[in-house]
């Protein structure tokens, strides 16, 4: 049996799957829907709308199949992933890479597998809209086709996901998609007793730049801010975009002196981008810090408010 290799941008992935809060929800029609319909057209017994997450494969619509998740790395749908289209499978029994499948030698029995991969409008790989049958199998084009125009049904209803919880103007996290993502990450912190540190960001003068350069120089100055904190942050840490010129960064396995370390280069790397950019203002900012312990309730909120309360004061020991 050959275990899925893992893509290039799995962190990137992944963060992209955890924000669209999708993850253990209930069934929706909008999802049952299409796989009813896939079922049917391909005289199936099994289709499904599988996100692959880090370890498990999750069934968001079921149909045929009892179970709602299987291991990752016994997955077909973690190959389908890997690329780009259609991934085929006539007769598992025959393929090496699948022969020995538990999924294949015991249930659900498969042999046919069909599976086309489910895109979030970043383009990250999400999962699978796939089709399975315990016989042996043929698809044509036409076939083929048909499975993909079922697959962009998906990825049409991921997207409205996806835009529920990112800020439409800097593509990170909107209030609604930080709480989700930053819940998670207070979870798994409070699971391995580690610390982690809110970051409350409030642009300086952010008016003036609106009032002398327009409102569209304006958005531009929030996009360039919001690329410095997504390409200096970590991966696992959680940036977004609450409020106008408002920004917040949850730092995983960060006390409150490593965060406030991190903050000061931050602001130096902001003033090299700034100086190569040549910008004809100034971006700055204030900002306060709030620590979470792991023996605190999970709750992103009362953080975000002690921190910014602490911006506060940092903005007003300025004027």
């Amino acid at each position: 049996m050959k275990t899925p290799d893992l893509p290039g941008n799995e962190a990137q992935r992944l963060s992209t799957l955890q924000s669209l809060g999708v993850l253990d929800t209930a069934p929706e029609e909008r999802f049952d829907r299409v796989t009813r319909m896939a079922k049917r057209l391909f005289q199936v017994p099994i289709a499904l709308v599988s996100l692959v997450d880090q370890n498990r494969q999750w069934f968001k619509s079921c149909v045929g199949l009892d179970v709602r998740e299987t291991p990752r790395d016994i997955s077909f749908c973690g190959h389908t992933i890997l690329d780009d289209c259609t991934f085929y499978i006539q007769d598992a029994t025959q393929d090496e890479r699948f022969a020995d499948n538990p999924l294949v030698t015991g249930p659900p029995h498969i042999r046919f597998y069909a599976g086309h991969p489910l895109r979030a409008p970043n383009g990250e790989k999400m999962g699978t809209l796939c089709i399975i049958d315990s016989t042996p199998k043929h698809l044509d084009n036409d076939d083929l086709l048909a499975l993909e125009d079922l697959a962009a049904m998906v990825e049409q209803e991921l997207a409205a996901l996806q835009l529920a919880t990112m800020d439409e103007l800097t593509d990170i996290s909107n209030r609604r998609g930080f709480n989700m993502l930053a819940n998670n990450s207070l979870r798994f912190c409070k699971r391995q007793t580690l610390p982690a540190t809110l970051l409350y960001v409030d642009l300086d003068a952010f008016k003036p730049i609106n009032d002398d350069y327009g409102h569209q120089e304006g958005d531009r100055a929030l996009i360039l801010f919001a690329e410095q904190l997504k390409h200096f942050f970590r991966d696992s840490d959680v940036c977004a975009r609450i409020g106008g010129d408002e920004f917040v960064v949850l730092l995983t396995n960060t006390d409150k002196l490593q965060a406030k370390n991190a903050v000061l280069r931050f602001k130096e790397s902001l003033s090299i981008t700034q100086k190569t950019l040549q910008l004809a203002y100034s971006l700055e900012f204030s900002y306060g810090l709030a620590c979470y312990q792991a023996d605190q309730p999970i709750n992103i909120d009362p953080l975000i408010h002690e921190a910014d309360q602490d911006m506060y004061r940092h903005k007003k020991a300025k004027q």
